[in-house]
């Protein structure tokens, strides 16, 4: 066993032994192989450590360096103007009106001015103390150097205490000294101009549509600054709509960039959410930043929550975002209990973050962030301090807003039941691509297949559904009989609308699905007609049926395929003539007409479709060629107002149903006097 274990004793090397081949791998790894990179060198070496490569990408990056300096300045209270502009050979020049970078000696650097130091060395600026700023975007100190580092040329001037300096450099390197060029008076601040080193980042160049995009999003991100923009018109392509000059001034801040990117009509539940607070204050009562937001409740449409911090986009998130998703949370669950709604409980975050259009921007001192490219917050306390500031302010929101809240509320719920019921979706087998399509067994097809110009009634009860079917068109119309009154889905529980049949059938014989598995592309008919009595029955089934479409299916609507069939309720007959009637107010007329004539006149009042002979059900209300059809519209400026609607007269609440009652009973007086 030793003997397994014991190192075997070496051999003397023969003659025949091959030498060890001499090469790179073999060559003495002592001191001389360790190489030290001074100055900017390393940026150079390896410029994706510290702007994530080469790219395109990468190359914006070093006009987000200079450009955050600028704005560092803004935020701070020193400078409310920013100029920018690309000009020819990839040149671009920012100039801001703040303080100016300081020129006098740094005192661990005697014989070099703070400007040089800060351009050619490393983690070197005035933002880690804090004393100089606040709150900043650029927090390591490497911004400047590595634009510097990574560019063939940068002219910087400086104008402080009424004096403008100059100097420049070449690859990280100074070429000039720095040197006084003059008085300035009237200006003050900082201007640097750089052209991105091709040695590093080949044929790309700056694209002006982007560029034009990231000075925007800035201004819109603090609303004290100015930033004029401007470009070489050479530099434009064709097609591009970017402007060559703009000015770019948003008081509104967040709020006006989220309603310039939704437009006018976009699909709200609610007016915007937005505002600014300061954040808690520290333990010694010092300042501890501030945040400000903006959201947009969308009713449907693309969701989105883009944040920054301190200025800096944020694409992946972090800390802040945190925070704010649990103030929102906590907000609208709490007012679900206040409201006594047991299932608001069931809302998660991402119920929340699926029906909002969101920008946050939080300015916090110190953060941290994931990498030099600073695409995630990481500073922990982030959480509370921005969950602390916005959950107040939301509360207070819903709280001034009740019908807006209450709208909120009801259609996260709606977007939680629609994901437990995807959730249970994924447990069910899928049906073999094979299999045929089951349709409901009331259904009578027609013989024609997903064309516009094909459509479905949907008819109350097997009656009316015979002489429908008797007097339809075979080849286009396809008739569904429902069995009465459906369910009334706004104040059903998910469970009942999954357990009625009725409305299942109707969703399977549409085939486009509904909730968030809607398809539009898979409808199987270009109409969809609900075909009811002209009665007040009929009308209230009629007003279940638009209910169960505008809660399940509401893109069937905006999309204009949903319609209302309108059924003569009288027959006015006068020897071989006949007429018909839509109401009594229509009846009175049309007699009125008639007794002009000489003539009894025989009045028929049909007591519903059932009774309705197929030829006068066809000719009145089925034959394309002379039936009346009422198109359902939900225009999208009353989207709002549409949805309150919706909830107060068929939702859960019977007191918003009294209440309409009583502020409409006295017209209803009015109409019955006429």
């Amino acid at each position: 066993m030793s003997d397994l274990f014991s190192a075997p004793t070496p051999s003397r090397k023969s003659a025949s032994t091959p030498a060890r081949p001499k090469g790179p791998e073999n060559e003495a790894y002592d001191a001389s192989a360790i190489e030290v990179l001074e100055g900017l060198e390393p940026v150079r070496r390896r410029p994706g450590m510290y702007i994530g490569g080469t790219d395109e990408s990468a190359l914006h990056h070093l006009a987000a360096e200079i450009l955050d300096n600028s704005m560092d300045e803004a935020v701070a209270g020193h400078a409310n103007t920013i100029d920018v502009h690309l000009a020819p050979g990839n040149r671009l020049s920012v100039r801001d009106n703040g303080r100016g970078i300081p020129v006098d000696p740094h005192p661990r650097f005697p014989d070099r001015s703070a400007l040089e130091v800060i351009l050619t060395t490393l983690h070197a600026g005035g933002k880690f103390s804090g004393k100089a700023y606040a709150t900043s975007g650029g927090l390591h100190g490497v911004g400047s150097s590595v634009v510097n580092a990574l560019s063939a040329h940068m002219d910087v001037e400086i104008a402080r205490d009424r004096t403008l300096w100059q100097q420049s450099y070449e690859r990280g390197k100074p070429v000039t000294p720095l040197q006084k060029a003059g008085a300035a008076p009237n200006r003050r601040g900082t201007q640097i101009t750089f052209q991105p080193d091709p040695e590093i980042f080949g044929t790309h160049v700056f694209v002006p549509a982007r560029l034009y995009k990231l000075c925007r999003s800035k201004a819109f991100l603090f609303r004290g600054v100015t930033i004029r923009w401007s470009c070489d018109p050479s530099l434009i392509k064709t097609g591009d709509d970017t402007p060559a000059e703009a000015v770019l001034h948003f008081p509104g801040g967040l709020a006006d960039s989220l309603a310039d990117e939704l437009g006018p009509n976009a699909p709200l539940l609610a007016p915007f959410w937005s505002g600014e607070a300061p954040l808690p204050p520290q333990a010694d009562g010092a300042d501890n930043g501030k945040v400000e937001w903006a959201v947009a409740f969308l009713e449907s449409g693309p969701a989105s929550l883009i944040s920054y911090c301190n200025t800096i986009p944020t694409p992946l998130g972090g800390t802040h975002e945190t925070g704010f998703r649990n103030a929102l949370l906590k907000g609208l669950r709490a007012w679900g209990d206040q409201r006594s709604i047991k299932k608001a409980a069931s809302i998660t975050a991402e119920d929340i973050l699926g029906m909002i259009a969101a920008r946050l921007s939080a300015f916090i001192r110190d953060p941290q962030f994931q990498g030099q490219t600073k695409e995630k917050l990481t500073t922990a306390e982030a959480s509370k301090l921005l969950e602390t500031a916005l959950r107040d302010r939301f509360d207070h929101w819903l709280a001034q807003n009740p019908p807006q809240a209450d709208a909120l509320l009801s259609f996260a719920i709606e977007r939680a039941e629609e994901r437990l019921r995807r959730r249970e979706l994924k447990d069910t087998p899928r049906k073999s691509a094979t299999r045929r399509l089951r349709l409901p067994g009331k259904l009578t097809d027609c013989t024609r297949e997903h064309a516009p110009d094909t459509e479905i009634f949907l008819v109350e009860g097997d009656s009316a559904g015979g002489s429908a079917k008797q007097a339809r068109n075979r080849e286009t119309q396809a008739v569904l009989p429902l069995r009465g009154k459906i369910l009334n889905v706004a104040s059903a529980t998910t469970e009942k609308l999954r357990a009625n049949q009725e409305l299942r059938d109707l969703i399977e014989a549409l085939g486009c699905g509904s909730g968030e598995r809607f398809d539009l592309t898979k409808l199987r008919y270009g109409r969809v007609i609900i075909m009811t009595d002209a009665d007040v029955d009929g009308a209230h089934i009629a007003s279940l049926l638009m209910t169960f479409f505008y809660r399940e299916l509401p893109e069937l609507i905006r999309n204009g395929h949903l319609y209302l069939a309108q059924p003569p309720l009288y027959r006015l007959t006068q020897g071989a003539y006949s007429v018909y009637a839509m109401d009594d107010a229509d009846r009175e007329r049309k007699m009125a007409t008639l007794a002009k004539k000489r003539g009894k006149i025989d009045v028929s009042r049909f007591k519903g479709l059932g009774e309705m002979p197929p030829a006068d059900l066809k000719e009145t209300t089925m034959d394309p060629r002379s039936r009346t059809l009422l198109r359902v519209v939900a225009p999208p400026e009353d989207r709002l107002s549409t949805r309150e609607r919706v909830e107060s007269l068929m939702g859960r609440k019977p007191e918003l149903r009294f209440a309409f009652i009583q502020e409409h009973a006295r017209s209803v007086d009015e109409l019955l006097d006429i």
